[in-house]
């Protein structure tokens, strides 16, 4: 019998890397207490202007009055970040010399804290040394970082639980990001308090990311399948592909979605909807905070970074940009559609969960069934139809795909 043809020198193992998560409503209050705790003297409190007036930020603010700690805030995040914006936040835990960090927001927020934290800590570092390759010389992270509590307030990202900071590279008009399980934060502080700050839209737009996260890690390459095997431990890649571990993470996320990602958005008094949903987002980061995301995020990144007027409803930007969320979602029937051919059976699950009846589905139609199952499910809740709906036409693609094509994932 020929050997089976192999890709090579593939992967042998996985690994299972996921900040400490506490859930709870209220639990916001106990930040005081953790930085007490940690013997923090000087910590940088991180947000965006829009929260900074909000109640989740109220809430982490008279935590801090109450015990004590002396803070310095930085409310400057750019929703949807850039380079630039990250070095200007990177500019302020430099001076500021601290020994804890708090990141109260959406992943922009927390993802710009991680940033922060990771050059502060490596003074001497170029910004391109830590970013993904091939846009940056993704070098791996060997310094110490201090500790970081993430405050979601969102039910989107995932970012609470990940080592992974997203942003525009402004220059090449197009989004890239540094992944290492070293930036991680210490613990994530899930509250659902937090989602009652958030419009409509927002629900929805954060919600897709989780679906998108739950859907491509599950149907990732799997992490035996992955070459090269790293020689060393430290290069082995945060995004691993599917594993047992992040599959039930992922499979999970994706059923809570199903059930009150749609009750969520419609019904902002609905507390269960929108505390599962919160609890779901944290699932679906430790799925694909291991086991990585593919196409649809990786398609994502030009989609958001080449945006030209679109404005999305219930964001209060002085820019335009295209929700995270939103950018990721509108290409899955198609991504989809298109991956099924290489494991149709989880395709096929995923569509189940989502509601479609499979009883009589053939194995080979699972994609297509999966596309179909998701094109409703956006059509029920009047998502922009397509990426014509959002300022792109056939003349965009050419830009689009070299947007897409130095996302290594």
């Amino acid at each position: 019998v020929p050997e089976r043809p192999t890709m090579g020198n593939t992967d042998y193992a996985f690994e299972m890397a996921i900040s400490n998560i506490r859930y709870g409503e209220g639990v916001t209050k106990e930040i005081g207490m953790d930085l007490q705790n940690l013997g923090a003297r000087r910590v940088c409190l991180m947000t965006d202007k829009t929260l900074s007036k909000l109640p989740p930020v109220n809430a982490v603010l008279n935590s801090l009055a109450k015990y004590g700690i002396n803070f310095q805030m930085y409310d400057n995040v750019r929703v949807e970040p850039t380079d630039q914006s990250f070095l200007d936040a990177i500019q302020f835990a430099k001076k500021g010399e601290f020994d804890a960090y708090v990141a109260v927001g959406g992943g922009s927020v927390m993802d710009t804290c991680k940033a922060a934290n990771l050059y502060a800590a490596s003074p001497s570092s170029e910004f391109l040394d830590y970013v993904n390759a091939p846009i940056g010389k993704g070098k791996p992270v060997t310094v110490p970082l201090k500790p970081l509590i993430a405050v979601p307030t969102t039910s989107g990202t995932g970012s609470e639980t990940t080592g992974v900071a997203i942003f525009d590279f402004k220059e090449l008009k197009v989004k890239t990001g540094i992944a290492s399980r070293a930036i991680k934060p210490t613990l994530g502080i899930i509250d659902p308090l937090h989602t009652l700050s958030m419009p409509e839209r927002i629900v929805a737009n954060s919600g897709f990311d989780v679906l998108c996260h739950a859907l491509e890690s599950y149907t990732a390459l799997p992490y035996n399948k992955r070459s090269p095997c790293p020689s060393n431990p430290i290069d082995r890649p945060a995004y691993q592909g599917s594993n047992p571990v992040s599959d039930v993470w992922a499979l999970h996320a994706l059923r809570i979605v199903a059930k009150y990602l749609k009750r969520a958005i419609r019904n902002p008094e609905d507390r269960e909807a929108r505390a599962n949903m919160h609890l779901a987002s944290a699932f679906a980061g430790i799925g694909f905070g291991n086991a990585g995301v593919h196409l649809c995020h990786g398609m994502s990144y030009p989609i958001s970074g080449l945006v030209k007027t679109y404005k999305p409803k219930d964001y209060n930007v002085d820019h335009s940009l295209v929700p995270h969320g939103l950018s990721v979602v509108l290409t899955s029937p198609a991504v989809f559609a298109f991956t099924a051919q290489i494991h149709p059976e989880r395709h096929l699950e995923a569509a189940e969960i989502l509601g479609a009846d499979i009883r009589t589905a053939r194995i080979k139609d699972a994609g297509l069934i999966l596309a179909d199952t998701l094109r409703k499910f956006l059509f029920d809740l009047n998502v922009d139809d397509g990426l014509a709906a959002i300022g792109y036409s056939k003349a965009d693609i050419p830009a689009l795909v070299k947007g897409t094509l130095p996302q290594v994932r």
